[in-house]
């Protein structure tokens, strides 16, 4: 049985000029113990299709699906009490930019241990110990002086670290990943996703790694599902993507990674297909 189960989910956003669709009736499903990537260029859907799921859209956002069943559960008629017990939970989300997720006001070992108070009720010892588990088990040296250090005083390698901690608090059985490298440079970006993928081997947890970076779908992912303008292109295992990709918008993507490149201009998607006529006919 898949963790995550969506069926022909929509998301549309009213604007001043009428509804704006950011996702267009995709499917997905993500299953224990797997990595599943979704991959697109920027302003695809990919994080406002696992944001729906998560039911951390604004109210003003219009979500439809005929499926959204988490291990079972019904998101779609659930009520929101037990939605929230969830989220964070079994279903949790490292969010981009780091630095920008985290609180300013307070330092990272209270915003660890909120959480892990808000889903577990732990007292306060039993926090603080957790704590400094999760935070040795991050590889953030001198983990019970960090907690007293605020977001600014730590890299961005580091806050990275401890939204890691966060999302991996409660032990859940989803974690998304939205973007979790972006903001960092080459070498913590390795280390980073070494980390993760090491956290799903031990834990058995199923992840959506949300990305535009071909390199870290070779890298991370069982199954990759291909996104363009809010709809799904192609979803294939990720050998199969990479060897024989079916859609032209797959073929294209590869086509312009600036490894790939010769001459004196780095390719577009746009060089290889008509995107316009793509969007159009989608």
């Amino acid at each position: 049985m898949a963790l995550l189960e969506i069926r022909n989910l929509s998301v549309g956003f009213e604007t001043s000029t009428g509804r704006f669709h950011a996702v267009k009736g995709i499917d997905l499903d993500v299953h224990p113990r797997e990595v599943l990537a979704v991959v697109g260029e920027s302003g695809s859907g990919k994080s406002v299709a696992m944001l729906a799921a998560m039911g951390l859209l604004p109210k003003t956002a219009i979500i439809q699906a005929d499926v959204m069943r988490f291990d079972g559960r019904d998101l779609l008629t659930m009520p929101d009490a037990q939605r929230r017990e969830i989220i964070g939970r079994d279903i949790s989300m490292i969010f981009q930019e780091p630095i920008a997720s985290l609180n300013p006001c307070f330092t990272v070992g209270y915003q660890i241990e909120e959480v892990l108070r808000a889903h577990l009720n732990m007292g306060a010892r039993a926090r603080r110990a957790r704590a400094i588990e999760l935070f040795r088990a991050v590889g953030i040296p001198d983990p019970e002086g960090r907690l007293a250090s605020y977001p600014h005083q730590m890299s961005g390698g580091q806050c990275q670290r401890v939204m890691i901690a966060m999302a991996i608090a409660c032990k859940p059985k989803l974690l998304i990943a939205d973007e979790p490298t972006t903001a960092l440079d080459v070498t913590i970006q390795k280390q980073i996703l070494d980390l993760l993928m090491t956290l799903q081997e031990d834990t058995g947890m199923g992840m959506i790694m949300i990305t535009h970076d071909m390199g870290v779908v070779a890298e991370t992912a069982d199954r990759v599902v291909v996104m363009y303008k809010g709809r799904k292109m192609e979803e294939a295992g990720v050998l199969d993507i990479f060897e024989s990709p079916s859609h032209p918008y797959t073929r294209a993507l590869l086509s312009a990674l600036p490894e790939l490149a010769t001459g004196d201009r780095l390719p577009t998607v746009s060089d290889f297909i008509d995107t316009q006529a793509l969007a159009e006919g989608a």
